[in-house]
């Protein structure tokens, strides 16, 4: 099984100029398991593509993988002042 955190950290570090403020948490919902990527302000625009593509194509292949989880996953992007 893939660790969904290290993955999604994995692929985003690469597309930010801040990799250290790069921060994966994950918490449990009801019908999620939900994994909250907190990146630099300045960041959220590499991470989120025109349109929208980049977000989408990393949602893609998190979602593609085999969950160890008994429940869907679900992304969230958030910057670094808006996080936990």
């Amino acid at each position: 099984m893939v660790d969904i955190g290290s993955l999604i950290q994995a692929i985003v570090t690469p597309l930010v100029t801040q990799p250290e403020a790069v921060k994966v948490t994950a918490h449990e919902t009801g019908d999620y398991m939900a994994f909250d990527l907190a990146v630099a302000p300045e960041d959220v625009g590499r991470v989120i593509g025109k349109q929208g593509r980049v977000a989408q194509a990393i949602r893609t292949i998190v979602y593609s993988v085999k969950s160890p989880y008994n429940k869907r996953v679900r992304l969230n992007i958030l910057d670094a002042s808006h996080a936990e």
